[in-house]
């Protein structure tokens, strides 16, 4: 699954669009190096997001092309 397209399904970022947006302007990392939108998410991928500031960074635990609310926070575990 693309990237952008992981972000929006887990809702770690609200709209596609705007994950794409912030995959292009390298805000985005994965295992450590800038990703684009394209990337293929794979389950174990490190993914970091950087807000300002601070940033958050993510594991991969699961990979499904639709989810709900209450499953999109188990595709993902946030690690400090």
């Amino acid at each position: 699954m693309r990237l952008d397209k992981y972000l929006k399904i887990t809702r770690i970022i609200k709209r596609r669009t705007v994950a794409n947006d912030a995959c292009d302007s390298s805000l985005v990392t994965v295992n450590g190096r800038p990703a684009k939108a394209s990337y293929e998410v794979k389950i174990g991928d490190l993914i970091e997001i950087a807000y300002g500031t601070r940033s958050t960074r993510f594991k991969v635990l699961s990979i499904s092309e639709h989810s709900t609310k209450a499953t999109a926070a188990e595709m993902y575990e946030i690690i400090v």
